[in-house]
């Protein structure tokens, strides 16, 4: 399924992913065509209410993951199942320190159901990748902002806005893919180095706040719906949605309709427009 999506992309077609952590909406994502169903540790916001995702544990991905593949299974109206890969996040502290310990839950995530797994970090991490898929663990490495080091960023601040910092990302990326990985995701780069680096390495890339010269696109799925309206213990009114963010349900009305008309908007290279760009 992993393999046949990535064929895809060498003919230059996007790849549309979205956050999904249960087994209702991933049937509905399914049926829409979304490529990638992300069981993003983003869950430790928009589900849990938390301010960040440094909360969520390996037995809270393995439980959305396996909710998640449950509703993406084979159905009786289509004996042959969906096309929609589905990759979980490795959470913060169960990989950055003890490759074996990372190999025991990348493997707790595929029996559950992922298709792959994604790690946050560049060249730090290239050798936990490289590990990882050395025992047939795919991997996605995510690069630019990465949510589980919001603390040592100082917040959510654009990545790679310096020389020195685009050129360690392009090297990180570049090291990445030399390792095996499957794809590379980044999170608020400014476009231009995002496509830059997307023609520099041989994997496809997704973007998120990242431009359209990426090789596909992904939202939060409470971001395309409007209603994440910040964590638990924040009064709506405070919170701003992201730029890189779009409320499809408004344009749409509906829900099946809103998700579909984001994959045709990814497709068709309509998503993101420049102002959801940096």
């Amino acid at each position: 399924m992993l393999e046949a999506l990535l064929k895809r992309t060498q003919t230059g077609e996007k790849i549309a992913m979205l956050t999904c952590y249960d087994a209702t909406f991933a049937k509905l994502m399914a049926l829409a065509g979304v490529d990638v169903l992300l069981v993003g540790d983003s869950l430790g916001m928009v589900i849990q209410g938390d301010g960040n995702t440094l909360h969520v544990s390996m037995q809270d991905m393995v439980y959305h993951t396996r909710c998640v593949s449950n509703g993406a299974r084979p159905r009786a109206d289509n004996p042959s199942g969906t096309n929609s890969v589905i990759m979980s996040d490795m959470p913060a502290g169960s990989y950055e320190h003890d490759k074996a310990l990372a190999l025991a839950n990348a493997q707790a995530l595929i029996e559950a159901g992922a298709h792959i797994v994604k790690i946050e970090g560049g060249g730090n991490m290239v050798d936990t990748a490289a590990y990882l898929i050395m025992h047939g663990v795919p991997v996605c490495a995510h690069l630019g902002f990465t949510p589980q080091s919001v603390e040592k960023l100082g917040g959510y601040k654009i990545q790679g806005k310096t020389a020195e910092s685009a050129h360690t990302m392009l090297a990180d990326a570049q090291a990445m893919a030399h390792a095996g990985v499957s794809m590379v995701l980044f999170e608020m780069v400014p476009a231009a180095l995002a496509a830059h680096i997307t023609q520099q390495i041989a994997v496809p890339t997704i973007g998120i706040g990242a431009g359209a010269g990426c090789s596909g696109q992904v939202l939060v799925l409470q971001d395309l719906l409007g209603i994440y309206t910040g964590p638990a213990d924040k009064a709506p009114e405070d919170y701003k949605a992201p730029r890189f963010a779009q409320n499809f349900l408004h344009q749409t009305g509906s829900v099946q309709q809103a998700i579909a008309t984001y994959v045709s908007a990814v497709k068709a290279g309509c998503f993101p427009e420049e102002q959801h760009s940096y």
